[in-house]
């Protein structure tokens, strides 16, 4: 039985129910993951900030050696069109690229066309709850490969490490490499020090987040400091806040970390002032930053 949503989607040209879309099996994305993704939020039915989405869409690509299949112009009305079929206001719209059909080589084909896939489908908000009290998180060793940067299909470390925190009934899986924070298994994590927004600089083990710069520029916005810098893991657990970020969270709280809580003296365990500022700010950006 296929059980997917009546959801409506494109590949490679064509517009179709997300349930009929079909690829090759030999299609390298499906044989190597080899290939890139974007998530576009969408608020109002209009695409928040999607130039930069299609910066890190484009490097992406660049890093893969797969050259741009669309202009932007292109990318943009296929993601309207997918929009204006759903009915919610608020959506996540998918985007994927991948190196295409060939036989299997771990070697790059040459001249073989890019498969591209996109859908639409409602995004569902954070509980009201996880704003207003904060959410769980589990810390765990960052076992995934050396090139985070790169936003790639293949995301089975991912998937495991999300799974951690979902055994524990967590939001989130925070991830250290060598004693320093990296990133959450499908988010950026930020901290909080003497109200200062911290988070790890760009490297080839983080993915470069949307949020980072935005969050730079709510940042100037409101009068928070900013500062991108290693993170130890024991100014993890001494933070005044932690932050998660992402397309579909937006910013949101974490009040507890590996089953203890964050924050100290009348913060302790609860959402801080830095988190609520951003979290005002963010809305503010949603209505002037989307398209």
């Amino acid at each position: 039985m296929n059980d997917l949503p009546d959801l409506p989607s494109y590949l490679n040209g064509d517009y179709q129910p997300l349930a009929e879309a079909k690829i090759s099996v030999m299609d390298r994305g499906f044989i190597f993951g080899d290939g890139v993704y974007e998530v576009l939020p969408v608020y109002g039915r209009r695409i928040f900030r999607f130039e930069s989405h299609m910066d890190r869409l484009e490097r992406n690509l660049a890093k893969l050696r797969i050259e741009s299949p669309l202009l932007r112009a292109q990318w943009l009305e296929i993601a309207r069109r997918l929009v204006a079929e759903v009915d919610a206001d608020e959506q996540a719209v998918y985007l994927q690229v991948t190196r295409g059909v060939a036989p299997r080589n771990h070697v790059m084909p040459k001249d073989i066309t890019p498969t591209l896939f996109a859908y639409s489908a409602p995004m569902k908000p954070v509980p009201a709850d996880e704003r207003h009290q904060g959410v769980a998180c589990i810390t765990a060793r960052d076992f995934r490969w050396e090139r985070g940067d790169i936003k790639s299909i293949s995301l089975l470390g991912n998937v495991l490490a999300r799974q951690i925190s979902a055994d524990q009934d967590a939001t989130e899986t925070i991830l250290l490499r060598d004693g320093f924070l990296t990133e959450a298994s499908a988010c950026n994590v930020w901290i909080v020090k003497e109200g200062a927004l911290l988070g790890p600089p760009k490297s080839d083990q983080v993915l470069e987040g949307i949020r980072v710069e935005l969050l730079r520029e709510l940042c100037d916005e409101v009068g928070i400091g900013f500062n991108l810098r290693p993170i130890s893991e024991a100014e993890l657990f001494a933070a005044d806040e932690v932050i998660l970020s992402s397309a579909t969270k937006e910013v949101l709280a974490v009040t507890t970390l590996d089953h203890g809580p964050v924050g100290h003296g009348a913060l302790h365990g609860k959402p801080g002032p830095v988190y609520a500022r951003l979290y005002e700010a963010y809305q503010r950006a949603k209505l002037t930053q989307s398209i």
